[in-house]
């Protein structure tokens, strides 16, 4: 699989997991919504980011996709932190 391709499909998993999380914030404590907010900016960022790495697949360097791949990451794993206390 290309890097494009697994960035792409990170990508999906991260919507996936903030979708669902988004719809059981209402019911979160404060906390959770700081945290949430957060990963929003988190989110915006790596959502550049990649966009900058796939509009320049072929001259973006090894560093910039894997600090796109590193971003998409520590993001869904925030996601997942999330649903698991809104759980």
């Amino acid at each position: 699989m290309s890097v494009q391709e697994e960035l792409k499909k990170l990508s999906e998993k991260i919507k996936q997991y903030r979708d669902e999380a988004r719809v059981q914030l209402h019911l979160a404590r404060e906390d959770v919504k700081d945290e949430w907010d957060d990963l929003e900016q988190d989110w915006d960022r790596f959502r550049n980011k990649m966009d900058q790495v796939l509009h320049d697949a072929e001259n973006a360097s090894q560093e910039a996709r894997q600090t796109a791949q590193k971003m998409g990451e520590d993001l869904k794993t925030g996601y997942q932190n999330i649903r698991n206390k809104l759980k």
